[in-house]
């Protein structure tokens, strides 16, 4: 799995960068929000998520931990893919989509192309809660929620890649770290799910 890339800016398009490391050339979608953070600078430096298909293999870049944070939120949902979540972080930057799926905006979400009523609402319910628990609420509940959910983001990614199904992980997952006062790591928190599924 590519993390991040760290190279040399070739080509630099509103939907994708080329960057050259160690002599191969990385063909690198992006959103219009990492595009406009992008200097024309040579060098770059993009966190990566990679998608694997039977067809493909697909690099996304982003500026910021904050925006791939966000994208792997937004792919977690189920309809949303990872072109619909890229199109959603180019209309809004993450802190503004945390902004809208928090107070529970369904009209700006549904101005994204491709974003009906009823996908506008799935994202909203899906990840009220978890963008919520990152920005609101006291300082120290957000610390421990913010914890959670990356441990729970990791875990399901995890276990996702494992082959299991994702919307079944999510519910197992929730129900451990529910069901738990103390922090898992997440080691331990895969191998309690692993028991459950």
């Amino acid at each position: 799995m590519i993390y991040h890339l760290n190279g040399r800016l070739i080509e630099k398009h509103p939907t994708h960068v080329v960057i050259e490391c160690g002599g191969v050339g990385y063909l690198v979608s992006i959103s219009l929000t990492t595009f406009e953070t992008l200097s024309d600078d040579e060098s770059i430096f993009l966190n990566i998520y990679m998608v694997v298909r039977e067809d493909a293999m697909t690099l996304y870049g982003f500026a910021t931990q904050e925006e791939r944070k966000m994208f792997l939120l937004l792919i977690g949902v189920s309809g949303v893919g990872a072109n619909t979540a890229r199109l959603i972080l180019s209309a809004m930057d993450p802190a503004k989509t945390t902004e809208v799926i928090s107070s529970g905006d369904s009209d700006t979400m549904k101005q994204v192309k491709g974003i009906g009523a009823k996908t506008a609402q799935r994202i909203i319910i899906d990840l009220q809660d978890k963008v919520g628990a990152e920005t609101g609420g006291g300082e120290g509940t957000s610390e421990i929620s913010s914890q959670h959910n990356t441990v729970k983001n990791e875990a399901l990614q995890a276990l996702a890649t494992l082959g299991f199904d994702k919307t079944r992980v999510e519910k197992t997952l929730s129900r451990i770290l529910e069901k738990s006062d103390s922090e898992y790591s997440l080691e331990v928190l895969i191998k309690q799910a692993l028991k459950e599924l």
